[in-house]
């Protein structure tokens, strides 16, 4: 029987135009019983392939197409599809690739000549390797530079591991090419091999075929000319078309198959096993690894526990005896370690996820929340039933703090021992037209017209749908809820055609035009192809005996990282074990407040805060929570208020109800209605009270809907375990489909009502979009309420924390900073006298900024300023341009921005700016870091500056140009001050100010004046703004947050006003809103917009926002 051995998929990157999973199914469909899929310099998709293969029954074999480099300058590289008959051959694949990738050019060239230089072609084992040489491994069709390569491939695999590979394409000069082929197999006496070279399932693939030719050669389709190919050939073609085109060469035919059958390895047969732990450089053996871990385990619950009662005993007993007989142990102690170094280094981190389901985990220190006291469900983390590895997630502080981990696990298991793990980058809606609009040979304007009418829900997806009236108030309009905004940068897919059609004429592309059916076809059929390999935020794989035998590595784009070639799901569906060491933002936050605490002689253990805080559930339920973790967006501060959280579990709750899967699944508005007594409790079933009580009958966890399952459709553990796989896996649709039909014929079979089985299945498929198990929003709650309690009692700290860490979260430093004021802190600006490096605290109610603030101010001159200052304070400004020497651009950037205020002798910033300027003139010649000019001479009156001090409008557009930010007023305090002051005077502002004259201040609603407004009264605001959200379960409508000097106002913008005024919306910094007040549930008060203008500022600086776009 024929078997296709050199195919390539989509996960050649740009070269192959089916998936994995498509040259599968086609190959069961054509009855091959296997089939090599070689894709270009990996085994990318090998695991989707096996899997896919294992389904429809056949064999998916293993290889790569390899390409080695030249060996001297100019010689061209040489490219040789490998197949492996063995594990050890799979192995010595891994290594090669490995080396490939992770070596330099000019260093494998230099091995490759050394290797040359005693008759072979690597310096690697390559033995269980078959190599096949194939027109496409050849530069050249010279004979005697065929005869060279086949030798020196032959030599290197060995006689009986090189195969000649025919192919007959009917492309040009194929015939001559394989008539060389044939002459050079009979001269070498090296067997046949034919192929037809698949590059995608059905003729049909070609033009794709053909778009990622022009992509990876950087042309357009007219442009292409002889790269492309000649005809739709390269198909996976019957074994039956294999035999009447090689019918002539019928051994070529049969070493196809014989071949197939020698190479027995799969990926069913891979050795990956675990590293063991080791405790003073020694391997510790399964029997040492379960009683460390008792040790340590019973060690931790006394801290914990104080007195370890009967409960938190028989759960740590029956825990650990899991563990030990699931041979988990050493898994545990490695975990434990990667934690207790990131302690013993000062670095924050706490684990999430199911793991905070388990009292070992709790009682090693990996998570912080009690399961015991929480009432969590072990088996949720860890089962019999359950064929994959417990998955341990933990946070540590992002940035250099974070990486100081990955680092030290890198060095404990180098040198390739361990590896991040994948993350394939896919063709989404706006790359997908990008890359395909631009092979059909469309302008670069179109692309981009087309991106930003898709960051959005389109206007036509609620075609005919009637808006809320903007007029009239006799009724009691309420906008949505404000939690639709939780989904704000979720992009739709345009999977309708005509909605595609509408997009693609407002981008410019009309239904006549020539090329409009091919974009179509093309866009559709792009979506979800593999672009490019990145990296995984956190998921890193390890490995004792070597993770390269196991998958083949390659550099990440950070330096001293690598990254393995599978994905998660990959690994995952092998059985190799992630460890996922993620960054967060908040982290790092916290730990810069709590080191500045412990300086300031207030040592804080996290641990230890009270969980019944009364301030702190006050700051929630008044939704104060800005620059806090989790509960600071616009749809959660709406929400806090109708929640009113009184303890801990309330913010649980909050924290799992306020997301896409909750919102998506309409889960949001019955739990929120029941909580408040509006609408009764509903179970679905009786059966589910125990499951759902704590909830009000809503499934917001991920642990009740597995639950669920096993009591509604008699679910054992194993399948329990499937339903929760099918929920985590976002590859496709195909196994939820198949879970939710197993789940419905149970259903059915135990005779449950109709309706019943509907919401189940509801609750279920709300989880797939994005379920969240109990464990893991626990584990967030006891951030976010640590954050909310760091800023009700620390709230210097927290603030100092805060900007310490940005960018992060979803408010620019200007907001945080007007924020910090509304609490009352004074924001001392930045010195080159009083400020660090970071923002300090200097006492309770002040801070000072720090220098980092400072744009395009240098690492290097930063540290040389605070190293010059250390051993003495600048006298005066020659003082410190002598000593600390900024460049011409940093000495203007440190005088506009008032940093040189403090030093003696400077009076205003321009007078900073007009003393900076009268150094010498050599200086300006001079360039060499030893070499500066002596200033000393230079005394102030010399240096009298003529110039007035800067306005407060000036200063405010200097800080915000050179910090982003301004300590001064809120630019609409100082707008509302110009606006008084015009209405009072006739003459017109000073005109460097330009402040337009004919808004009336007293008809100007601020933000704190919201709350006063009745419902249905008509009102005008102004204001910065901070906040653009259009998601995708908002119908088209819009939600915008304007921020002035009292606070922020929240604005509901329906569909129609927003299409009416889009441009303004999505390119003004400053809006003047029109509306009338609408008046919602917690007295919640949301200006529903029906007119927009600019607001005349005159202030020409930029601002920051968290757009939807």
């Amino acid at each position: 029987m024929f078997s296709e051995l050199y195919a390539r998929s989509s996960f050649s990157f740009l070269r192959g135009a089916s998936h994995p999973e498509g040259l599968i199914q086609r190959a069961a469909e054509l009855n091959y019983e296997s089939i090599a899929i070689l894709d270009h310099m990996g085994v990318y998709g090998s695991v989707r392939a096996h899997l896919a293969a294992r389904r429809h029954g056949i064999r998916a074999l293993v290889g790569a197409t390899v390409r080695f480099p030249g060996s001297a300058p100019g010689e061209s590289s040489l490219e040789v599809p490998i197949l492996v008959d063995s594990i050890t051959g799979y192995q010595n694949l891994c290594r090669l690739l490995t080396e490939l990738h992770c070596n330099s050019e000019e260093d494998l060239a230099r091995v490759l000549r050394r290797a040359r230089a005693t008759s072979n072609c690597l310096p690697y084992s390559t033995r269980g390797m078959v190599a096949l040489l194939t027109s496409d491994s050849f530069s050249s069709f010279d004979r005697r530079d065929l005869l060279k390569i086949a030798l020196l491939i032959r030599r290197t695999f060995g006689k009986h591991n090189v195969y000649i590979t025919l192919t007959r394409d009917h492309s040009r000069g194929s015939n001559k090419i394989n008539r060389l082929f044939i002459d050079l197999s009979r001269h070498l006496d090296l067997p046949l091999l034919a192929s037809n070279a698949p590059l995608y399932a059905h003729r049909h693939n070609r033009l794709l075929a053909d778009c990622f030719t022009c992509l990876r050669h950087h042309t357009t389709l007219d442009e292409a000319g002889s790269l492309l190919a000649t005809n739709s050939e390269r198909y996976l073609k019957s074994p039956e078309e294999m035999s009447s085109l090689f019918s002539d060469q019928p051994d070529a035919l049969t070493n196809a198959g014989i071949l197939s059958e020698r190479l027995k390895f799969t990926l069913d047969d891979l050795e990956y096993r675990f590293p063991s732990y080791h405790e003073n450089g020694r391997r510790l053996n399964p029997e040492e690894e379960a009683s460390l871990l008792r040790e340590l385990t019973f060690l931790g619950a006394r801290n914990r526990y104080r007195n370890i009662g009967k409960k938190v005993r028989q759960q740590l007993e029956h825990e650990l005896s899991l563990i030990i007989r699931l041979g988990f142990s050493g898994y545990f102690l490695i975990v434990w370690e990667i934690v207790d170094f990131a302690r013993s280094q000062g670095i924050l981190c706490q684990g999430r996820g199911s793991a905070a389901n388990s009292a070992v985990c709790y009682c090693l220190g990996i998570t912080a929340c009690d399961p015991v006291g929480g009432g969590l469900l072990f088996e949720r983390f860890l089962s019999e039933n359950r064929r994959s590895w417990p998955d341990i997630d933990v946070d540590f502080p992002s940035g250099e703090r974070r990486e100081t981990v990955i680092q030290h696990v890198f060095q404990k298991y180098a040198p390739r021992g361990a590896a991040m793990t994948a993350n394939v980058i896919t063709y989404r809606p706006k790359s997908a037209f990008r890359d395909i609009s631009k092979v059909l040979g469309f302008s670069d304007a179109t692309a981009a017209r087309f991106s930003s009418l898709i960051s959005s829900p389109h206007n036509s997806e609620n075609a005919g749908r009637k808006s809320p009236s903007p007029s009239g108030n006799a009724k009691k309009h309420h906008p949505p809820s404000a939690t639709d905004g939780i989904m704000g940068d979720c992009m739709f897919l345009l999977g309708d055609d005509g909605q595609l059609e509408e997009t693609l004429k407002q981008s410019g592309i009309s239904q006549d035009h020539p090329r409009f059916k091919p974009l179509i076809q093309l866009y559709h059929e792009v979506l979800s192809f593999p672009r490019h390999l990145g990296q995984h935020s956190g998921g890193m794989i390890i490995c004792d005996t070597g993770l390269d035998s196991i998958v083949p590595l390659q550099p990440a784009s950070m330096p001293n990282r690598t990254i393995a070639q599978w994905d998660k799901d990959d690994c995952e569906e092998l059985g190799i074990v992630k460890v996922d060491l993620l960054g967060l933002g908040m982290l790092a936050a916290m730990e810069d407040s709590l080191r500045i605490c412990q300086q300031r002689g207030k040592t804080i253990d996290l641990a230890r805060i009270p969980d019944d805080d009364a301030a702190t559930f006050d700051l929630l339920c008044r939704a104060d929570t800005i620059g806090t973790f989790q509960v600071e967006s616009r749809a959660q501060m709406a929400t806090l208020p109708l929640m009113q959280p009184k303890e801990f579990y309330d913010l649980v709750i909050e924290i799992a109800l306020i997301r896409p899967g909750p919102i998506v699944g309409d889960l949001v508005h019955p739990y929120l209605n029941r909580r408040s007594g509006r609408h009764a409790v509903d179970y679905i079933h009786p059966d589910f009270q125990p499951v759902l009580e704590r909830t009000l009958g809503v499934p917001l966890f991920q642990e009740q809907v597995l639950r669920m399952a096993m009591i509604i459709a008699g679910f054992d553990g194993s399948e329990a375990d499937q339903l929760r796989r099918a929920m985590a896996f976002k590859r496709s649709d195909e196994r939820m489909e198949s879970i939710t039909e197993k789940l419905r014929s149970r259903m059915s079979q135990r005779q449950i009502n109709i309706e019943v089985q509907e919401k189940v299945i509801k609750s279920i498929n709300s989880f797939a979009l994005y379920g969240f198990p109990e464990s893991h929003a626990i584990s967030f709650a006891l951030l976010a309420y640590a954050s909310c309690w760091l800023k009700a009692h620390h709230t210097a700290e927290f603030f100092a924390g805060l900007l310490n860490n940005q960018p992060m979260g979803f408010y620019p430093v200007a907001s945080l900073l007007h924020d910090a004021r509304r609490h009352g802190l004074h924001l001392k600006p930045v010195s080159v006298i009083h400020s660090a490096l970071e923002t300090t605290v200097i006492d309770d109610d002040t801070l000072r900024l720090g220098l980092q603030h400072l744009k395009n101010l240098s690492t290097s001159t930063s540290s040389t300023l605070l190293e010059a200052r250390s051993h003495a304070l600048f006298i005066d400004l020659p003082d410190f341009l002598g000593r600390v020497h900024p460049s011409k651009k940093e000495r203007r950037l440190l005088a506009a921005a008032g940093a040189l205020d403090d030093l003696s002798g400077v009076t205003h910033r321009r007078d900073a700016l007009w003393q900076g300027e009268q150094i010498p003139q050599e200086d300006l010649l001079t360039h060499r870091a030893d070499c500066h000019p002596d200033l000393s001479g230079i005394s102030a009156t010399e240096t009298t500056c003529p110039l007035p001090p800067m306005s407060d409008f000036e200063k405010l557009r200097a800080d915000y140009d050179s910090q982003g930010y301004s300590t001064g007023e809120h630019p609409m305090a100082l707008l509302r001050k110009a606006w008084d002051k015009h209405t009072r005077e006739t003459s017109d502002p000073p005109c460097e100010e330009k402040i337009h004259s004919s808004i009336d201040p007293s008809s100007l609603a601020r933000a704190c004046d919201f709350q006063s407004i009745s419902h249905g009264q008509h009102a005008s605001c102004a204001g910065i703004v901070i906040c653009r959200q259009r998601p995708s379960t908002a119908k088209g409508h819009c939600f915008i947050s304007l921020e002035d000097e009292t606070g922020i106002a929240n604005l509901f913008i329906p569909r129609t006003t927003f299409e009416r005024y889009r441009l303004l919306i999505t390119t003004e910094q400053f809006l003047l809103c029109h509306g009338r007040m609408q008046v919602g549930e917690s007295d919640s008060h949301t200006l529903y917009t029906t007119c927009i203008e600019p607001l005349p500022s005159g202030l020409p600086f930029q601002t920051s926002s968290h757009d939807f776009h």
